[in-house]
């Protein structure tokens, strides 16, 4: 007994400890001792311990010693195992084992000379893994595991053993951001496995569509329209918002979001929001599903015409401009429109940007309501008092005001009047004689002048004005200054193929007719006269309304043909004298002076009436003539 105790491992096999380690070993195999293990003599037992054992042998044993290289670890064999100690360190390189520890082990490697036996914790695990991998894979089960990283084609999980998800595999719907999983804990499907390769395929989706499939049965059963469902966002588009009803989605249109206005979807969700919705409408056989959330709540343009009647102020935020106004959102559900014509009294507002910004917050009032169209109009410029309405009351027709040219265009210049409120002065309101074809003429931007106030329309917001009205009009004068019958005299200023024109003093001209003009015959007007020309005429006509003066050389010439002819017969020359003389005298005369007569036939139009229409001396094609 000393001589068999001696030859196990050097130990003194009679100490009771030995018994007791062997009974460990019984132990840690998890195997109870039979009967006949009991009665087994301690030869046997050590018999048994000189088994050979095997590379690759799966075993189970107890750590007896922990050093800085190896944990010595009793697997019932003559000698102790080893296993290095790295396989027991931490990340922060602390030792996970301590004796007494009950291990899962593999034998790695025996060198029988030298009695080292090499073991393998990590191994034997791995062995265990893999086992476990083909049961699960056989009975169609699943298995947890923690996704560590992102690579080529999808993640690696760990499973015991690295396995690989592919994307495909990684849910239902394609995962943008693979990354954002790295770390999560789920369970897998094993779509396949080669131990020898230690490759092992694995999915989540397979796992998701079971799940899905078995809640879209009891969904769909359940599912009618005008129902209240539970859901969660699932996904979102440009159009609206894909929730997961429960195995079954539906599309929550962006339309039937809210009864206000709604941008993009993400405004009032994000994926994985819970929300209740609608069932609007079940298309049970394409299994299509519309839902609707606004319709939890009441239409608010039902009580529109009760809370935002006519006339009534209100505020609002501006939610959209565009070219021709800006859209107000009055409340959740309702938006009312400011055109541009109704923002401002005074300013032509072409941009409503100019003035108003989104988000601003405006103070409006309702200009009409259209509630079956779910419209409202509103104005801006409402809210304070039309200027306009006092302006006639500050600027009666008739008052003289001043104040500096705005701006200065073909047909006038508008004056700054009050703010916002410009007066125009019409080129042909600038001047009584002058005409002017430009106001840049006379006038430049930012000069102060004065002028009546002409007339005031409320209705189209214009304001007329005059600067020739702050004096008298000469023309009332002319009836007085030149007289019908008087002979005046001016310049040629024109010569057209009806007539002359004369300008009897600055602004103020006459037209000789034509056929008053007393023409030479085979001669026209051209020939007989020159602008510069200083003329002497009888005034036959005058218009004030129209600003017309008819004036006649051949009138004059006559009358003065009958002077001479006077003069002649009262003069002293007379007995001295031939008539014929006297005659040639006084023609020779009144040809130098008038611009000679006409010989031959006389005019059919000789006798010495008033000035008829028929010489259309005031037609306005002569004007447009000159």
């Amino acid at each position: 007994m000393d001589k068999l105790g001696e030859d196990f491992n050097g130990q003194d096999t009679s100490e009771p400890d030995k018994m007791t380690e062997f009974e460990d070993e019984a132990t840690v195999s998890n195997e109870p001792l039979s009967d006949e293990t009991e009665m087994m003599s301690f030869g046997e037992l050590y018999e048994e311990s000189l088994k050979p054992i095997e590379e690759g042998e799966l075993l189970r044993g107890v750590v007896v010693q922990v050093n800085k290289e190896n944990v010595m670890v009793d697997i019932g064999y003559k000698s102790e195992g080893r296993i290095p100690i790295q396989e027991f360190l931490d990340e922060d390189g602390n030792v996970s084992v301590e004796v007494g520890d009950e291990l899962e082990v593999i034998l790695e490697r025996h060198d029988g000379e030298l009695d080292d036996i090499l073991l393998s914790k990590e191994k034997a695990a791995k062995i265990k893994v893999w086992e476990e991998i083909s049961r699960i894979y056989s009975q169609d089960g699943v298995i947890e595991g923690k996704i560590t990283s992102r690579v080529k084609g999808g993640l690696a999980v760990d499973i015991g053993v690295t396995g690989f998800l592919p994307g495909s595999q990684v849910d239902l719907r394609p995962v943008k951001d693979l990354e954002s999983l790295v770390g999560s804990v789920f369970n897998f499907k094993i779509l396949k496995y080669n131990k020898r390769r230690e490759n092992v395929v694995l999915s989540r989706r397979a796992i998701l569509e079971e799940e899905r499939n078995r809640l879209k049965t009891d969904t769909i059963a359940e599912m009618e329209e005008g129902k209240v469902m539970q859901g969660v966002i699932k996904n979102i588009t440009d159009y609206g918002a894909f929730v997961d009803l429960g195995g079954i989605d539906g599309l929550l249109h962006i339309t039937d979001m809210s009864w206000g206005r709604v941008s993009h979807p993400s405004e009032l969700f994000k994926v994985g929001d819970e929300i209740e919705v609608m069932v609007l409408r079940f298309d049970r056989e394409h299994e299509r599903v519309s839902l609707g959330l606004k319709q939890l709540q009441a239409d608010p343009w039902l009580k529109a015409e009760e809370l935002y009647p006519v006339s009534s102020k209100i505020t609002g935020r501006v939610v959209s401009l565009t070219d021709y106004g800006a859209f107000i959102e009055v409340q959740e559900g309702i938006e009312g429109l400011i055109h541009v014509s109704e923002m401002s009294w005074t300013r032509k507002v072409r941009n409503p940007a100019k003035i108003l910004s989104v988000g601003d917050v405006v103070e409006c009032v309702v200009l009409s309501l259209d509630v079956p169209n779910k419209r409202i109009s509103l104005g801006m410029k409402q809210v304070e008092p039309n200027p306009w309405d006092l302006v006639a009351e500050k600027y009666p027709v008739g008052t003289t005001i001043e104040g500096k040219i705005k701006n200065i265009t073909d047909f006038g210049l508008f004056i700054g009047i009050d703010e916002g409120i410009d007066g125009l002065v019409h080129v042909s309101d600038i001047s009584w004689t002058k005409r002017v074809k430009h106001p840049s003429e006379i006038f430049k931007k930012g000069d102060e002048v004065q002028a009546v106030v002409l007339k005031i329309d409320k209705e189209n917001e214009r304001f007329s004005l005059g600067i020739k009205q702050l004096e008298v009009d000469p023309w009332e004068l002319i009836p007085r200054k030149f007289p019908i019958g008087s002979r005046v005299t001016g310049t040629v200023t024109n010569i057209t193929d009806f007539g002359l024109f004369v300008e009897l003093e600055e602004g103020i001209e006459g037209l000789v007719h034509i056929s008053e003009a007393g023409r030479i015959k085979g001669k026209n007007l051209r020939d007989l006269y020159s602008l510069g020309d200083v003329i002497s005429a009888k005034v036959i006509n005058i218009s004030v309304p129209d600003r017309k003066i008819g004036l006649s050389i051949r009138r004059l010439k006559k009358d003065e043909e009958r002077s001479y002819m006077d003069q002649w017969s009262n003069s002293s020359q007379a007995a001295t004298s031939s008539l014929g003389e006297q005659l040639q005298q006084a023609l020779y005369r009144a040809e130098m002076e008038n611009g000679g007569f006409q010989f031959g036939p006389p005019d059919e139009d000789d006798e010495d009436d008033e000035f008829e229409s028929d010489g259309d001396d005031f037609d306005d094609e002569d004007d447009e003539e000159r």
